[in-house]
């Protein structure tokens, strides 16, 4: 796994400063004023830094932003970053700020100097979550990135205060790690293993089988898989931290790690991103091995169908008919219409078992709501209105993008079918409503659920705020905000 970067809180000591190799980074408001850690790196570079603050160049940047000056008189550092941030600022423009000293920073040494910063645990997960690079299948792996030192006051406590960030910073890498691997390496096989070793941090773990899931009367996630060589699992990962009588929240993911679309076969120009149609099932283990981390007073249950679509002589065909666990018949109209099978019998299988207090499923489900919504925000389907205010309000909060779609029979009526109880498809329009529709018979209607179609945030082709291009993590900062607000003890 891609390990974030070391993060370390130290007692402010101004004369270490000089010697301090790497970057050093200063925290100065939009007003010019200086701390006595500016003051000091002022002094040793002779007024430069206070000719750089007082220049149209530092009144130009925004809020947040860095600058850095290279080589400085009077300092060992290779380059001084100027961070532009008021003692006072917003969660979100101290991490951004965290973020661009990420980028700064390269992967040598970064002393923070945060003086008398308000949020110092949030600029430091700005800087976990952007100092990452996927170089596991590279020949040469990336350098190793070089620890950074926060100097603040009271760096004991703040090392307590940032813990829990630092290990939502993990599961964030987790999740970008399943995300950007390719297929050959994460089979299904291998995406169950990864699961099992969160064992060591006292997840449960239980790997559903073939026969197991043949016996359960899984027709619709076996269908899936029948033409991959790789055989069709499902994972269940139990979270205990809550009171032993708590009914859990359950967390489902869409597992495809390859998906060619089946015998509807998809167009072959941009095929090799469909390594990251297991999304859903990487934000579910990335959430889970966060709440572990960090101890999580709640209890949650995350299940993750591990399906490969492939065409081949034993592949389901379009026209086919298959029996859902729940019972219901499923026309299959689309075999690239596959994460809503897999999906329903988990979900099925998640309100049978464990009669959760709130499920929410992920999954990078359609390509329809990358029409609608583009690469900000996720798609949110809700049957009910508290969970779902409860997540969005989590979701603004970690900025992550959400917007909330809408329900309805007139979508559900698209989906019925001449020859069976449902169909998985129906057709270009509403594609991403009729999709949560479909999921949204296979749950029961006193259980609180939302569906989140993620096809647009899972991974992207530009950088983000926190994140290089590709996989994001997106959702693991907002569950896990909303396991904290809502489902702890």
């Amino acid at each position: 796994m891609t390990t974030p970067v070391s993060i370390q809180f130290t007692e402010t000591d101004l004369d270490q400063i000089a010697t301090a190799e790497g970057r050093v980074a200063v925290v100065i408001g939009a007003e010019g004023r200086m701390n006595p850690a500016a003051a000091r790196i002022n002094k040793l570079s002779k007024g430069a830094l206070k000719r750089y603050v007082e220049s149209d160049a530092f009144e130009k940047l925004k809020p947040g932003d860095v600058a850095m000056l290279g080589w400085p008189v009077g300092l060992a550092a290779e380059g001084l970053c100027v961070a532009k941030l008021g003692h006072r600022a917003d969660v979100e423009t101290v991490r951004k700020a965290g973020a661009a000293l990420a980028r700064a920073k390269g992967t040598g040494k970064l002393l923070v100097l945060a003086g008398n910063l308000q949020r110092v645990e949030e600029l430091a997960l700005g800087v976990a979550l952007r100092a990452y690079a996927f170089s596991a299948r590279k020949s040469k792996p990336a350098d190793t990135q070089d620890p950074v030192t926060v100097m603040c006051s009271g760096a004991e406590a703040m090392t307590a205060k940032a813990a829990p960030l630092l290990a939502a910073a993990e599961g964030v890498f987790f999740t970008r790690d399943l995300v950007s691997e390719p297929a050959n390496f994460l089979t299904t096989t291998e995406f169950a293993l990864r699961l099992e070793a969160l064992r060591d941090l006292g997840v449960q773990v239980e790997v559903l089988e073939e026969d197991k899931l043949a016996e359960l009367g899984m027709g619709s996630l076996l269908c899936v898989g029948q033409g991959s060589a790789s055989p069709s699992k499902v994972v269940v990962m139990q979270w205990q931290g809550g009171a032993a009588d708590a009914a859990p929240l359950a967390l489902v993911g869409k597992g495809v790690v390859f998906d060619t679309g089946g015998i509807s076969l998809k167009p072959a120009g941009g095929m090799e991103d469909m390594t990251m149609d297991m999304g859903g099932a990487g934000v579910v283990a990335g959430v889970m091995k966060t709440l572990a981390l960090r101890k999580a007073k709640a209890n949650v249950v995350g299940l993750v169908g591990l399906v490969e679509n492939m065409p081949s002589g034993t592949a389901t065909r379009p026209g086919d008919v298959v029996t859902s666990m729940k019972g219901d018949t499923i026309e299959v109209i689309n075999t690239d219409a596959e994460g809503r099978l897999v999906l329903a019998d988990v979900l099925w299988y998640a309100q049978e078992r464990f009669n959760p207090a709130g499920m929410i499923n992920l999954a990078t489900l359609t390509g329809a709501i990358i029409v609608g919504l583009g690469h900000e925000n996720a798609g949110v389907f809700s049957n009910n209105d508290t969970i779902c205010n409860a997540f969005l309000k989590a979701a603004a909060a970690e900025g992550e993008g959400a917007w909330r779609m809408p329900l309805g029979r007139a979508y559900d009526d698209m989906i019925k079918s001449q020859i069976a109880d449902i169909k998985n498809s129906g057709g270009r329009p509403a594609g991403s409503i009729t999709a949560a529709q479909f999921l949204k018979r296979f749950v029961k209607d006193e259980t609180p659920w939302i569906h989140l179609d993620i096809a647009g945030v899972a991974s992207v082709k530009a950088e983000t705020k926190y994140a290089p291009k590709g996989a994001t993590g997106w959702g693991v900062l907002a569950l896990n905000r909303l396991v904290a607000d809502s489902y702890e003890s």
